[in-house]
């Protein structure tokens, strides 16, 4: 998403909820309205423990088989966003996060994200994430080169052909 959309977004989408809320209130009421607002936010908050809690244990369980959890990291993100905008007051973004916490919706946005995004793996390799949920197997890691140096082996000195002083 290009970010010259970011300000036009913020403007719209607070215009789009005031319009909503007058919509809806008029057709059930101010009390009943508010009400609503309210109860996607502790339904949110639910969803978003429940769910976030099982990406979380997904997230763990590649990890330990020593696999890129690629997929339910996505899966993590977009869970999170849908908390955020449950979070927040309004039927619109209300609306749109509870689509967030559907598995299917969610995976049709990874498909939809993963043919236009690579990730390159440390070590060159490339990973999807949006095939077959993570299964890429972890770089092999080298081990660091490491200089252990004492306080005699290292000196500071002026170096005369520097122009910082």
């Amino acid at each position: 998403m290009p970010f010259a959309i970011i300000p036009f977004l913020l403007l719209i989408i607070p215009v789009l909820e005031i319009a909503v809320f007058i919509l809806v209130g008029n057709l059930i009421g101010l009390w009943p309205t508010l009400a609503l607002v309210v109860l996607t936010a502790i339904v949110g908050s639910f969803l978003l423990k429940r769910q976030g809690l099982g990406t979380l244990r997904r997230i763990q369980a590649e990890t330990n088989a020593g696999r890129v959890p690629a997929r339910e990291l996505v899966d993590g993100v977009m869970i999170m966003a849908a908390g955020i905008l449950l979070l927040t007051p309004g039927l619109v973004t209300d609306t749109i996060g509870f689509l967030l916490f559907v598995p299917g919706i969610r995976s049709s946005i990874r498909s939809f994200i993963s043919k236009r995004v690579v990730v390159m793996a440390q070590g060159g390799g490339t990973t999807g994430f949006g095939r077959g949920g993570g299964g890429q197997e972890w770089p092999r890691r080298r081990a660091p080169d490491v200089v252990d140096l004492s306080g005699d082996d290292y000196h500071r000195r002026p170096d005369p052909g520097s122009p910082w002083r």
